[in-house]
């Protein structure tokens, strides 16, 4: 459910004003009533777990209610205090005390767990309608069904961060720092500019 930022208008008391079209700044105020609204988020499945990233800048107040058919996500956004709510009935069920979520600065990344480990999920959402501010996040998106035990071991890893989501000790996934390091050791001298 999409809600907006909506305004009206109230006429001040005691104008002096008696022209009934008047809609000048001294005569009226303008009142924003600030609605939430739902956070642009991204997913991806695997087989034990569903992801779930909220594309939510310097966010603050977050808070993540898991429930076995659904879960409720809001928090505070940017300078401006936007409130972003989102409630999402699942696909499938879920173990609330299994799932889990960890804030950055740039998003909310929540893991929600499986109650049937192993089974496919072709949706995030219950229904099958179109949800304006969810889309699937492909560079994650991997078909874990054709895939052998031994592709697993770099989710694994991830699996392990996100069950400990203590922190700081984020696992290395890909071994990129040693690709870095790799590449600092490269020290063939360069050709002469001309």
């Amino acid at each position: 459910m999409l809600r907006s930022v909506k305004r009206y208008v109230t006429r001040k008391e005691n104008t002096r004003c008696l022209d009934a079209n008047c809609f000048c700044r001294e005569h009226f105020t303008v009142n924003r009533l600030v609605e939430m609204q739902p956070a642009t988020a991204k997913w991806y499945d695997r087989r034990d777990s569903v992801f779930v990233d909220f594309c939510v800048e310097d966010s603050k107040d977050v808070k993540v209610h898991f429930d076995k058919s659904k879960f409720d996500f809001s928090c505070i956004t940017g300078t401006d205090n936007i409130k972003h709510q989102n409630t999402v009935d699942l696909f499938g069920e879920i173990d609330p005390k299994g799932s889990k979520y960890r804030r950055t600065d740039r998003s909310v990344l929540c893991c929600l767990r499986k109650a049937e480990a192993g089974k496919s999920w072709p949706r995030l959402t219950k229904d099958k309608s179109k949800c304006n501010w969810l889309s699937v996040d492909f560079n994650n998106w991997k078909d874990w069904e054709d895939d052998s035990e031994e592709d697993l071991s770099s989710f694994d890893k991830f699996s392990e961060m996100m069950n400990t989501m203590g922190g700081d000790d984020i696992p290395d996934l890909d071994g990129a720092e040693e690709e870095h390091d790799s590449a600092d050791n490269d020290d063939e001298k360069m050709p002469d500019l001309e």
